[in-house]
């Protein structure tokens, strides 16, 4: 990729200041508030604020709002990230100053798993009697981790994404991870858990599913992990999701076969008794994807009230056509 001289001038103009190269190196390491930026700088708001608004404008960072929150990132421009990633690396663990500053980014990540672990506490009871009633979600990852396979790749979208648990477990495969979910506490349970495992790869954001605030033709790999069923419209988020793929890039879904567990709709909110392979195929066929695998995990046990669990590849149909003398996408496939 090749940048005019006089912005490669601007943008380094805009990180060669040591404070902004300070914010630099802790959002290379996850994405911030400007509370927590204050916190762990120890300036004044409106001093970082201005910081930040030096490099939005240079293109370096990204920003987005979550409530009354706003959480700045490094950008999800490849060549600005690779930029700020190479110009970080030579500082860690090299400077006094940013090393202060990394410890008190350890203390904000403690709070953090602090919040997650009381969200957890107080809804740990309802999640369990689920997971009761279908196989060990260990099996269904180490399916999903053999279907993906081993190649790495560009990009993942977690749908829905909770506990950020399938970013964490896919982070060593892509370069960029994103997570997009409606609520507040789950945002903060999957970030805790992203910190905990040390993945700075990917970040997580709040966003409706049927409106994704995230680039179309993007991604390699979108996923929806047990959500179709709380969703009162599940072929429209499928259509949407197909929407962001890239051409060949796959769709994994993870739901539940048909099933007759009234409590679940009454109890806990599933607006959907379970999805047919012939349901998802016809759906995937209606956003330009084709049904290449479909796997079932029966529960274990004898009891009438178990689940069965489906995991569903969809592959988008256009062609993937490699031109390394440009960055364009490619046209759709003809028929």
């Amino acid at each position: 990729m090749h940048v005019a001289l006089d912005t490669m001038v601007d943008t380094l103009k805009a990180a060669a200041e040591s404070s902004r190269l300070r914010i630099l190196a802790l959002l290379s390491r996850g994405d911030l508030t400007v509370s927590d930026l204050t916190e762990i700088l120890g300036q004044s708001q409106p001093r970082v604020s201005r910081h930040l608004k030096l490099l939005l404008e240079a293109g370096l960072i990204g920003r987005y709002q979550e409530g009354s929150w706003a959480f700045f990132r490094l950008s999800d421009t490849d060549a600005a990230r690779d930029f700020v990633l190479r110009l970080v690396s030579g500082i860690r663990g090299a400077d006094p100053q940013v090393e202060r500053d990394l410890e008190r980014l350890a203390a904000v990540k403690r709070k953090r798993q602090d919040r997650a672990a009381e969200y957890f506490s107080e809804n740990a009871a309802s999640w369990d009697h689920i997971r009761s009633l279908h196989v060990p979600d260990r099996a269904v990852e180490a399916a999903l981790l053999k279907l993906v396979g081993k190649r790495p790749f560009q990009s993942m979208l977690d749908l829905g994404t909770g506990t950020g648990r399938l970013l964490e477990i896919f982070s060593p495969l892509y370069r960029r991870g994103v997570g997009i979910d409606m609520s507040r506490e789950m945002l903060t349970v999957a970030r805790a858990n992203l910190d905990k495992a040390g993945i700075a790869n990917a970040q997580v954001r709040q966003g409706d599913i049927f409106a994704p605030p995230v680039e179309r033709d993007a991604f390699d790999l979108v996923t929806i992990h047990q959500v179709l069923h709380y969703l009162d419209d599940p072929a429209r988020a499928i259509r949407e999701a197909a929407r962001l793929l890239r051409p060949a890039g796959r769709l994994v879904i993870v739901d539940f076969a048909p099933h007759a567990l009234e409590f679940l709709r009454d109890q806990h909110a599933h607006m959907r008794l379970g999805f047919s392979d012939r349901q998802i195929a016809e759906w995937f066929a209606e956003a330009g994807l084709a049904l290449e695998d479909s796997q079932e995990f029966e529960p274990r046990g004898q009891a009438e009230a178990r689940l069965t669990v489906k995991l569903w590849l969809g592959r988008d149909r256009r062609m993937l056509i490699a031109d390394p003398s440009n960055d364009t996408l490619p046209a759709r496939e003809t028929a």
